[in-house]
C-alpha cells in the first residue's frame, strides 16, 4: 500500500475518532444539562447525527486498508489461497464502486443541498456542510480499494508498498 494512503488513513481515521469524542461529550453534556436543569443543548440531535456520520466515513478507509470489514469465510475455509485472493479481489472491487458512488453522489448533493440554500431545522445550519465533509472520506475509501484491487490480483501482499 503506498505510504501516503497509509498515512492519509491515519489522519482521517484520527480526525473521525476526534468527531466520536467530541459527540459523546455533547451528549453527556446535553443529558445532564436536560437531567439537572432542564436545559439541553439546543440541536444536540442534529450535531450528533452529523458527528457520526463524519466519524463513520472518516474511519471508513482505516477500516479498509486494515481489512476490518466483517467477511464471511464459510463456503471459502477450504478454498486455496489463489481462490480466496481472486474474491477478496473482487469484493474490494464492489466496495470500491459502490463507494465511488456514494463519494460522487455525497459531493453531488452538497452542491445541490448549497444551491437550494436549505438549513438544519433547529439551528439553522448549511446542511451542504454534512454532504460536503462526507465525500472526502468515502473517496479515500474508493481509492483504498482500487487500489487493493490490483494488490490482490498481482499477488502483493497488503502491507507492501506499492
Amino acid at each position: 500500500m503506498p505510504p501516503i494512503l497509509r498515512r492519509l488513513a491515519a489522519l482521517f481515521a484520527i480526525a473521525g475518532c476526534l468527531a466520536a469524542c467530541v459527540v459523546a461529550l455533547l451528549v453527556v453534556s446535553s443529558v445532564c444539562g436536560r437531567a439537572l436543569m432542564s436545559t439541553p443543548i439546543s440541536g444536540d440531535v442534529e450535531l450528533t447525527q452529523f458527528g457520526i456520520a463524519l466519524c463513520i466515513a472518516l474511519c471508513l478507509p482505516w477500516a479498509q486498508l486494515n481489512g476490518s470489514n466483517i467477511i464471511v469465510d464459510f463456503f471459502t475455509q477450504r478454498a486455496k489461497a489463489r481462490t480466496i485472493g481472486v474474491l477478496d479481489a473482487f469484493g474490494s472491487l464492489l466496495l470500491a464502486l459502490m463507494v465511488g458512488v456514494l463519494a460522487w453522489r455525497t459531493a453531488s448533493g452538497a452542491i445541490a443541498v448549497k444551491d437550494a440554500h436549505e438549513t438544519t431545522m433547529i439551528l439553522g445550519l448549511p446542511m451542504w456542510w454534512t454532504y460536503a465533509v462526507l465525500a472526502p472520506g468515502l473517496g479515500l475509501t474508493t481509492v483504498i480499494a482500487f487500489v487493493q484491487v490490483g494488490m490482490r490480483l498481482s499477488g502483493r501482499r497488503l502491507g507492501e508498498s506499492a
